[in-house]
């Protein structure tokens, strides 16, 4: 409410106030002296003073028409809206054309009250007046817009059913920026809490908020000697969030720590704090890894990212490639937009480029969350065409990089108030987000169901440990998902250094090759075919050995494909085949076997020759890029070495295979 009110003071009393000292509406000297000293506690925020005295001043002339419109910006100031609206209504009623402005304050205020219809009335008042400046025009036009779509929007609700997520989240302090990781057992949370609760601060306090006041106790604006912010994280303990537990040093600091994003396996964290030492400018984007558990100390991400303008609400993408963030930087169409920087292979970031006017406007846009399926943004703005204040919006990436026309994600997910800061998990079924809607209890964290217009590309994963073969010792090893279509790669990672872990995202509706692979080892093959599959509801769960490189070492190809009853290698085979050329290149001194293998449908000697034929093209695609012959050799087992049981459907694909095996590794 209060950028409400400096907005209405700056453009619309001001010109009142200058006037009015030669030419008040009432020649009441009582009145006048009370009004005048009325102003002077006004702008001391004294508001109760300021009240009574000019309540005696509207008493020693009830036409006093300055005092009614304002008693009715201190009552926007105190956040009572009703008596706000009515004592504009008694200014109109006194002389309705008094001044223009009032009518464009008094829809604003029914905005507030998704009273619509009474807005767009209002507006369409104040249109009405000549001379109006052309920026008052245009806001006043957009208003009307809103007006419009928030009336045909409350006729059409979209489902939203918002569960607090209980005391285990949620205390009497404020909670905001919920983060989970793509398996959701892991929850990061911003908390508002007084500064003796965790630490005692003795540096400069801006809090955090400057991320644009998220937390948003808008009408009575935190003490910033006396709160700061946390990061506090829980965990899922049989289905349900244990007690958040501050993360602590050196993660934590005695100043502000907040607007969080983390990579979908929770190992890598950005967050924005202001005013720290090493700032490029007046809030600026950090990187915390977690290391053996724990997070160690943030650092700054640097330019061009960060710079002598304002970064704050970082948002990363899956593969950790890019880093989605808001702006105030020139070259962008409007006070803040949403910019994004991608990682370059020395690990330096790019300059960001801006996303564009199908996500920015001439307003703000706020909170951009991408979600794990890397193409789905959502994102507020205050800039775009909705119920008012800040609304929520759905964008995609589409396939050449650029961005859809943002979708409002409707009412009542979207009102009259501020919404900002959605995430939504990695199934796309469900969103996450903070709200001050229970007036008792702050601002909490709250979930629901996400109606399925709304819902990103599901997503789903593969989760578990690296580990060598042999010794079982655990291993950081590199993680590619290539879409079998396009051979792009989709997503990179990398398992915990210490512990082997790893959780890569795994996108529907592709057929995608996964490569783990390590120096000195054997890499890993596998296929996860999500063709047509749009609601995934169950992860893969699987732990990696890796053989070391050394003769009598195998791998199966899970990703080198056949026409039917062919030897023929169709275009989905050229991600593995890639792979294992390149295998081949780094490993200099490596001779392999390749060998084909069947199922027993069939004639047993046209399945030896079909097994010898579609091992002989894999050994001829090598030979044709370069893999010297003498290096290679081919064989055909048939339907001599089965790996399952061919009784069955499943035991038979596993049956149906290319291998390749280590003969010398000098």
């Amino acid at each position: 409410m209060r950028s409400f009110i400096f907005c209405f003071i700056a453009v619309f009393l001001i010109p009142i106030y200058s006037v009015a000292q030669y030419n008040y509406s009432t020649s009441n000297k009582k009145a006048i002296k009370s009004y005048e000293e009325a102003l002077q506690s006004f702008n001391r925020m004294d508001y109760t003073i300021a009240i009574d005295l000019m309540q005696k001043a509207i008493k020693y002339d009830n036409k006093f028409i300055e005092a009614h419109i304002v008693l009715a910006e201190i009552f926007i100031e105190k956040g009572d809206r009703i008596n706000a609206i009515l004592f504009f209504k008694n200014a109109i009623s006194i002389d309705s054309e008094f001044y223009a402005g009032i009518y464009f304050s008094l829809a604003q205020l029914e905005m507030l009250g998704n009273d619509f219809e009474s807005a767009k009335l209002y507006l369409e008042k104040y249109l009405s007046y000549k001379n109006l400046k052309p920026i008052s025009i245009s806001q006043a036009k957009r208003k009307l817009e809103s007006c419009s779509f928030a009336i045909e929007a409350i006729k059409n609700p979209v489902p939203f059913n918002p569960i607090n997520l209980g005391e285990n989240i949620n205390t009497e302090y404020d909670e905001y920026w919920p983060t989970l990781t793509a398996d959701e057992q892991t929850l990061i949370i911003t908390r508002l809490i007084p500064r003796d609760l965790e630490t005692d601060s003795k540096q400069n306090t801006e809090n955090v908020l400057e991320k644009e006041k998220t937390p948003a106790n808008q009408n009575k604006p935190p003490n910033f000697n006396e709160v700061h912010e946390d990061f506090y994280i829980s965990v899922k303990d049989n289905g349900f969030w244990s007690k958040a537990i501050n993360a602590g040093k050196p993660l934590n600091t005695n100043g502000n720590e907040g607007a969080q994003t983390i990579l979908v396996d929770g190992r890598v964290m950005y967050f924005t704090a202001c005013n720290r030492k090493d700032g490029k400018g007046r809030c600026d984007i950090y990187q915390s890894l977690k290391e053996k558990g724990e997070w160690n100390t943030a650092v700054n991400i640097g330019a061009p990212v960060n710079s002598e303008y304002w970064e704050a609400q970082p948002s990363i993408s899956p593969d950790g490639k890019s880093l989605f963030f808001v702006s105030n930087r020139d070259g962008g169409s409007g006070q803040k937009d949403i910019w994004m920087s991608n990682i370059m292979e020395d690990g330096r970031w790019s300059k960001p480029i801006n996303l564009g006017e199908n996500v920015n406007s001439a307003g703000q846009e706020q909170s951009p969350f991408i979600h794990p399926d890397n193409k789905t943004l959502y994102f507020a703005s205050d800039g775009k065409i909705g119920m008012g204040g800040f609304d929520l919006y759905k964008a995609s990436r589409n396939d050449d990089g650029t961005w859809s026309k943002a979708i409002n994600l409707g009412y009542p997910i979207n009102t009259a108030s501020d919404e900002i800061g959605l995430i939504v998990n990695a199934q796309g079924n469900r969103a996450f987000f903070s709200s001050d809607r229970l007036n008792d209890k702050g601002r909490d964290i709250f979930e629901f169901e996400l109606y399925k217009e709304a819902r990103p590309n599901p997503v789903s994963y593969i989760k578990g440990n690296v580990f060598d073969s042999e010794n079982k010792n655990r291993l950081k090893a590199n993680f590619e998902l290539i879409s079998l279509e396009t051979n792009e790669i989709i997503m990179q990672a990398e398992s915990d250094p210490n512990s082997g872990e790893f959780l890569v995202c795994i996108p529907s509706d592709n057929d995608y090759a996964l490569n783990v692979s390590k120096d000195k080892y054997l890499f890993f093959s596998d296929n996860f075919s999500l063709k047509g599959q749009h609601d995934i509801l169950n992860p893969f769960l699987k732990d990696v050995a890796l053989n070391p490189i050394k003769p009598g070492q195998r791998i199966v190809l899970k990703n080198i494909f056949y026409a039917t009853d062919s030897y023929e290698l169709i275009d989905k085979s050229i991600a593995e085949l890639t792979i294992l050329f390149e295998f081949m290149n780094k490993n200099a001194g490596l001779k392999i076997e390749i060998s084909g293998h069947t199922d027993n449908t069939g004639n047993s000697e046209y399945n030896l020759n079909l097994s010898n034929n579609r091992a002989k093209s894999v050994y001829n695609y090598l030979i044709k890029n370069g893999i010297p012959v003498e290096r290679l050799s081919y064989i055909g087992y048939g339907e001599s070495q089965p790996l399952s049981s061919n009784k069955t459907e499943f035991g038979k694909a596993e049956n149906r295979r290319t291998e390749i095996k280590i003969t010398s590794s000098n």
